[in-house]
């Protein structure tokens, strides 16, 4: 173990000494060639290395306004060519003072004394020189009129304007490279940048609330801080590694595992729990998927149409209309949905006379048991039929709610993933009955206490009342208010949850920020809780019932405990890529390729 420690010893101690050097101004030597720093430096190093190298040398431009036609259009430039790029475009004018709008004429770059072609006549230009910029290095705007040609011209000046015996080169940026730029100059971290990209992806006000979560680092400090305390108690068990053989320690082996397992127990709560709240938060960021479940001629078209507030499905007296999905995308009190009417579940029937399930429809069915099993909320729509009762007097009508067995199947089934589940019955302007005397009526005789795990929701509801414009009333139909339902059962499904499990009612506590978290950040957090419980079971064996596997005569394998810890150290790491784990490129590249060319 301490041989493989060594080298990287070696290369700190190397390193520090070169830092040391080059604040003091001392010569030191380096205790091993280039070949050897070239073969003991870990490829990740080398890379961040080249790619800083290249930043340094190269300047990027982009348009950072969307394209079409406006009012105003931004082009950015980043990198040491910023002067030489304003000195061509304006050739006759002095620098810009830093940080101030100067107004300019933009001109074509060309030859000497020839007369100079006029891009635009009224362009606000501003000069951020590095490192207190938006990417760590020297920025120009060029703030011109949004015309299509006019952003054009400019845009084909810039490269023109480096001259071939120029020290600096010049080039149309790549998706996300400003930020790139911005990262590895440090004026921002990962999660930062993560939160930007679900800032400028954020389309309802609750993906914005979301997105602003955690904008003062306080992700990073907690993800920093259980790092730290994953190196410490690291640091305790290489101490015993390294130096059990020559030194006396007062707590044996299993005393001192014990000692740092209970850290990471309760560490491990920590983490199970922001966990939890990073998965409701991908309902924000993601959207919740809905699905309309029901019979044939249950309304399930003739609601969404009312939802979405336009015909987006094809409602006809005839049953069996929709056959395959509709997916809709809304915003619905503020959250980001997605609606998909699904056709109608029926049993065959027997006769031959009877309505046949074909092979279309039969197709149809098994795509909406699917898609029912893969939503977030499953709306059941149950509707109102009459039917012949028998009575005193003999048979009489009845209006009453019909859940149909194939419905009632699928709902099962998704009660037992847990889904949430919302009865919605339609065609309430048959009942006779007040609205929720309906609603408590259907809860009384359906079965609905052996399908839903928890407490549904039961709304009743008219669509051909909505579809009446002369019906009186703010919402005849009362398709507002079951929104108004909807968007309350929204918010309690991505609220965040407290230690106790219970809901956090502010946005200021520190679960509310773990909402915050991406699935590339959940994914990591869920791996890292893996090591944890590795851990566990390595140091507390008897609580497993994998126990014999890691003994090692009866004792405890410190070795691949801390290498458990290790592991999970890395996972954190890897979170705001500052740390020493994990392939940084590749992290990178999956971020930024979300983000457009001028970001």
């Amino acid at each position: 173990m301490r041989l493989l420690r060594r080298p990287l010893q070696s290369l700190i101690s190397c390193n520090t000494r070169l830092i040391c050097a080059r604040s003091t101004g001392r010569a030191v030597s380096v205790p091993w060639r280039n070949e050897e720093y070239e073969r003991r430096c870990p490829s990740m190093i080398r890379r961040s290395i080249s790619n800083l190298s290249t930043l340094n040398d190269s300047s990027i431009y982009a348009l950072s306004t969307a394209p079409g036609r406006a009012a105003i259009a931004i082009i950015r430039v980043s990198g040491p060519a910023c002067l030489t790029v304003y000195q061509s475009l304006c050739p006759s004018r002095p620098p810009p003072k830093p940080r101030y709008a100067s107004l300019r004429t933009l001109c074509a770059p060309g030859e000497v004394g020839s007369e100079p072609q006029v891009l635009d006549s009224g362009a606000l230009v501003l000069y951020f020189p590095s490192p207190e910029t938006v990417t760590g290095e020297d920025v120009l705007e060029l703030h011109v009129h949004g015309g299509t040609a006019v952003v054009k011209a400019v845009l084909s000046a810039i490269p023109k304007a480096i001259s071939k015996n120029s020290p600096y080169t010049i080039r149309y940026a790549e998706p996300g490279e400003f930020t790139r730029r911005a990262f590895y100059n440090n004026r921002l971290d990962l999660l930062q940048i993560e939160e930007l990209g679900d800032t400028l992806a954020a389309e309802t006000e609750q993906q914005r609330r979301l997105a602003v979560r955690g904008t003062h680092s306080v992700l990073a400090e907690r993800y920093d801080s259980w790092r730290q305390k994953l190196l410490e108690a690291r640091g305790e068990l290489e101490a015993l590694i390294d130096f059990s053989e020559d030194q006396d320690f007062d707590e044996s082996p299993a005393f001192l595992c014990d000692s740092v397992a209970n850290q990471v127990q309760e560490l491990t709560s920590q983490l199970q729990l922001n966990i939890v709240n990073a998965s409701r938060g991908e309902l924000l960021r993601k959207g919740i998927r809905i699905a309309l479940v029901g019979a044939p001629n249950a309304g399930k078209s003739s609601l969404l149409n009312e939802i979405v507030g336009r015909q987006a499905a094809i409602v006809s007296s005839e049953p069996g209309t929709t056959r395959d999905v509709i997916e809709v995308s809304l915003d619905i009190g503020g959250f980001y949905c997605t609606i998909a009417d699904l056709a109608g579940l029926r049993q065959g029937a027997d006769d031959s006379s009877a309505w046949q399930i074909g092979e279309i429809e039969k197709e149809g069915m098994r795509r909406a048991k699917e898609l029912a099993l893969a939503a977030d909320v499953v709306i059941a729509v149950i509707p109102l039929e009459e039917r012949q009762a028998p009575g005193k007097e003999g048979f009489s009508k009845q209006v009453e709610p019909v859940l149909d067995s194939q419905v009632f199947e699928v709902l099962q089934q998704c009660d037992l993933r847990r889904q949430r589940i919302v009865f919605v019955i339609n065609k309430a302007d048959l009942a006779t009955q007040n609205w929720l005397t309906v609603c408590r009526s259907f809860r009384r005789q359906m079965p609905v206490q052996d399908i839903a795990t928890l407490e549904p929701i039961v709304f009743a509801v008219s669509c051909k009342k909505a579809q009446d414009k002369s019906s009186g009333g703010p919402d005849p139909g009362q398709i507002q208010g079951f929104l108004n339902k909807l968007t309350h059962m929204f918010g309690q499904m991505t609220s965040a949850i407290d230690i106790d499990g219970q809901r956090v009612a502010g946005n200021n506590s520190i679960w509310t920020e773990s909402l915050g978290a991406t699935e590339r950040q959940r994914t990591l957090l869920e791996h890292c809780f893996q090591h944890l419980e590795n851990f566990l079971m390595v140091t507390q064996p008897t609580q497993s019932v994998h126990a014999q596997a890691f003994h090692i005569d009866n004792g405890i394998d410190v070795v691949v405990a801390a290498e458990h810890l290790r592991a999970a150290a890395d996972c954190l790491a890897r979170i705001t890529g500052r740390g020493e784990a994990g392939d940084v490129e590749e992290v990178l590249g999956v971020v930024f390729e979300k983000f457009c060319v001028g970001k």
